[in-house]
């Protein structure tokens, strides 16, 4: 597990801990959030923590907390999963779990600094990521950040008695345009 700070102007990113179940928990299950995870189900505590033990530290996933600077106040994580050491590539994953904090650019700050993160420190070479086709303003941020789109995967979940397109986006070491 990473024990390093990343900093930025508006947020800090710190490495998730066990402690952080209960916000974790509080976050995954807001509606807002949980309607943008292809996963719908309720979200438990012992979800997490088995996460916790077999994900992120094994290091099959780095995680990290966002805290917003001025309030001090996490406000949501950030990932890579699916790390692969051989071809240098993983899936990023972002959720900002405080309604209030959503709009704020919170969120592409915290995607600059932990994509520069994984490009430099964990030698990542590519960086992907899915979002259903309707989150706008996400596609909107992870473009801000340095995602360019590879591709729509049409009809791909099926959610709520309906069919959701899903975005892969991209970033290639050396390709950022930001």
């Amino acid at each position: 597990m990473f024990s390093e700070v990343l900093d930025g102007q508006k947020v800090f990113l710190r490495p998730i801990q066990m402690e952080d179940t209960p916000l974790i928990v509080k976050w995954r299950n807001n509606k807002n959030v949980r309607n943008n995870f292809v996963f719908q189900e309720t979200f438990t505590n012992e979800m997490h923590e088995n996460w916790m033990r077999t994900k992120v530290a094994t290091g099959d996933v780095v995680q990290y907390i966002i805290v917003a600077k001025e309030e001090n106040l996490p406000i949501g994580s950030i990932f890579f999963r699916d790390i692969d050491l051989k071809n240098h590539s993983a899936e990023y994953g972002i959720f900002i779990g405080e309604d209030s904090a959503r709009g704020n650019g919170y969120g592409t700050e915290a995607a600059k600094i932990f994509v520069d993160f994984g490009l430099s420190k964990l030698n990542l070479h590519r960086i992907m990521l899915r979002v259903f086709a309707d989150n706008l303003q996400a596609i909107q941020s992870y473009h801000n950040a340095g995602f360019q789109k590879e591709g729509i995967a049409r009809d791909m979940v099926y959610q709520s008695g309906q069919y959701r397109d899903m975005v892969f986006m991209s970033i290639i070491a050396g390709e950022r345009n930001i």
